[in-house]
């Protein structure tokens, strides 16, 4: 067993709290199936996510049970806390297979074994790797079970960060300032966009002189051009162009904890008025920013946002930034609290967010974010980059 990421004490206290919510959802099972999840509870840490796998939590069960495939279970001996008793796979047969074996039959009869099969069990229902398919097969193995959809059950217990979760945070906010400065480098016209991104994977995976970087759960997203009002597009082989607008969102990641970044660039001499709109985005995120502190709703920090560009008669309907932090490819944010208008989630300390707010237009756009921590004096920014527009 490799040396943990984290304490022992600090998976205990993940645990108990998943056991906590668990209980009061009445639940007898939790099948957990997304990967950061799983990760969260366990250490769990593999690109095996394209197959079936699961973290099985049962409120009397000092452990949780890690299922997968078979070839990944040394991954989790590797990468877990879990005791060899608490690790368990299925033969290779259930992975594509002709003959109707599905990796959901060998995770029912698990929870067959585990004395739940008749229970409330709880699914992440909206989970990205949990198929419509997984679950007609737990339904036809597990007919006597009730199902219930708890799909941010673990999520809500994750958007409070330990300090050592802060300290990955840290880092990973190190690497992005590394990235972003090699894209913005080298962006200038005439490079191909490719040429940019290559910049910025070889900064995220070179990392620091201290620690490497991992990959991150979304890749660079660099919409230029006529393109900038589109916000997730990413890059081709087209070649700058003086009077481009460049917008770079990338995210360092450190133990798959993330940093989001995002800054914007113009090829050559900016015109006023884009100028003025980037003046009036930072205006905003700073706005927002300074009334992020414990006890305040997410809806509240939005409208400073918003109140803030209404008065240069702008309006955005947009939410601005949402809780993120542990993630997997495809998505780094943890789906639960958003800072945008009716979510009612009051700010606490340790919860960390990504607020990205834009001004897009039909010609161009101009985009700032920053990764901020709920601290007991405000908000603090984990990265320290300049918020203007840069020229390149």
């Amino acid at each position: 067993m490799r040396q943990s990421i984290f304490d022992p004490d600090e998976y205990e206290r993940r645990i108990e709290e998943t056991k906590a919510r668990m209980r009061e959802e009445e639940l007898d099972a939790l099948l957990v199936t997304d990967p950061a999840n799983m990760n969260y509870l366990t250490g769990y840490d593999g690109w095996s996510f394209y197959v079936n796998q699961a973290v099985v939590v049962t409120p009397n069960r000092e452990e949780p049970v890690w299922v997968g495939r078979g070839m990944d279970a040394n991954g989790a001996r590797a990468t877990t806390w879990l005791s060899e008793e608490s690790i368990d796979s299925y033969s290779d047969d259930h992975v594509h297979s002709p003959h109707d074996l599905h990796p959901m039959d060998y995770i029912a009869d698990v929870l067959e074994a585990l004395g739940v099969s008749d229970g409330k069990i709880g699914l992440e229902m909206d989970a990205y790797y949990f198929t419509a398919k997984s679950y007609t097969r737990l339904q036809e193995n597990l007919g006597e079970a009730s199902f219930s959809d708890a799909t941010l059950l673990v999520n809500w217990v994750r958007i409070k960060k330990s300090e050592r979760e802060l300290d990955y945070m840290r880092e990973a906010a190190r690497i992005s300032e590394n990235a972003m400065r090699a894209g913005i480098d080298t962006v200038a016209e005439g490079v191909p966009e490719s040429e940019a991104a290559r910049a910025i994977y070889d900064a995220l995976i070179r990392g620091t002189d201290d620690y490497g970087g991992d990959y991150p759960s979304i890749v660079p997203l660099m919409p230029s051009g006529d393109h900038t009002g589109t916000p997730h597009l990413t890059w081709t082989d087209r070649e700058f162009e003086a009077g481009d607008p460049v917008i770079i969102e990338l995210s360092g990641c450190r133990h798959r904890y993330h940093s989001p970044l995002a800054r914007t660039a113009y090829v050559g001499d900016p015109p006023e008025e884009m100028t003025e709109r980037m003046e009036i985005v930072v205006e905003g995120v700073e706005a927002a920013l300074d009334v992020a502190e414990p006890g305040v709703t997410c809806e509240r920090v939005e409208k400073a946002w918003r109140d803030t560009i209404a008065k240069y008669d702008i309006e955005k309907e947009e939410r601005i930034g949402y809780s993120m932090g542990l993630g997997y490819p495809p998505d780094w944010g943890e789906h639960t609290a958003s800072l945008r208008p009716g979510d009612e989630t009051v700010l606490e300390e340790d919860m960390t967010f990504h607020m990205i707010p834009g001004l897009w237009f039909d010609d161009f756009g101009a985009e700032l974010s920053e990764t901020f921590r709920v601290t007991s004096n405000g908000a603090e920014t984990l990265a320290e980059f300049p918020r203007k527009l840069f020229s390149a």
